[in-house]
């Protein structure tokens, strides 16, 4: 007859169990962290699969435009035609190349970071699989030794979800987009950002150099100053555009050489006060 199982077995098995617990409780943590980060790098764009393409807060469209091998990401920009003018630009990005968003192709955990927070719920669960192992090298009863091994098996398929993503293939490679690197990446924002800025120029230029209104002067008479005038030696005429007042002068001295003949109409001369 079998002898009753020593409290050091049910706390091996308890202590496993706890241990396995703690990896899956880290493991939602870290996920639900990157799930974060993710969600404020987007700036709260909204990712449509149908379309491969993100949302942005004012119904534009940010495109993938290109695979990064090494980090395993497709980047998505908006265009700069529509991102530069746009009234929320300055609380959304401060580049001039449009809004830039990255998605990771691979599953979780699919970044670097992911993965060491990975590996800590897995050494986790090696501790709560070796403890009841350790626990059967000390001259345990078959009983003991049945229950610390099926306890440690129980641990270890417990665990699966967390070893699965060694056995996981990477997703493939989007054909569709063309492979650039993040060096390749930034050299070609800035080199659509530089075209961007450069068309602005282009076109505040053109609005600069443009036909500019000539200045209108105000046309002083030859008449001496009056007491009623403000004392300067001149009167103050009529505002014309200084080619139309040019023109004027020509007709009156065709129509009148000597200027000698009074005209009851409006001339360009002051009426007298």
């Amino acid at each position: 007859m079998m002898g009753p199982i020593d409290p050091e077995v049910w706390f091996a098995l308890a202590y496993g169990g706890f241990l396995l617990l703690v990896a899956h409780t880290l493991d939602i943590l870290a996920r639900r962290t990157a799930t974060s980060t993710t969600s404020a790098r987007s700036g709260g764009f909204s990712y449509h699969e149908d379309h491969d393409a993100w949302k942005c807060s004012e119904d534009q469209w940010l495109w993938p435009i290109s695979f990064d091998p090494e980090n395993r990401v497709t980047r998505y920009r908006a265009s700069p035609t529509v991102c530069n003018p746009c009234p929320v630009k300055y609380g959304c990005t401060t580049g001039h190349s449009g809004r830039e968003v990255v998605r990771n192709i691979d599953s979780w955990p699919s970044s670097e970071a992911e993965r060491f927070h990975r590996g800590i719920a897995c050494a986790v669960v090696v501790l709560g699989v070796v403890w009841p192992l350790a626990v059967m090298f000390q001259g345990r009863s078959p009983l003991e030794l049945t229950v610390l091994g099926a306890a440690a098996v129980a641990i270890l398929a417990g665990s699966w979800p967390l070893w699965s993503h060694l056995r996981r293939a990477p997703a493939r490679f989007p054909d569709h987009l063309k492979t650039e690197g993040l060096d390749e990446s930034v050299a070609a924002r800035a080199i659509t950002a530089a075209a961007e800025l450069a068309r602005q120029s282009g076109y505040g230029s053109i609005r600069k150099t443009g036909p500019r209104p000539v200045q209108i002067e105000p046309y002083a008479s030859s008449r001496p100053a009056s007491d009623d005038d403000s004392g300067s030696g001149t009167t103050k005429g009529n505002t014309v555009r200084a080619a139309f007042s040019a023109r004027w002068a020509e007709l009156e001295k065709e129509a009148d050489p000597a200027g000698t003949v009074p005209t009851d109409d409006w001339s360009r001369r002051v009426n007298p006060s």
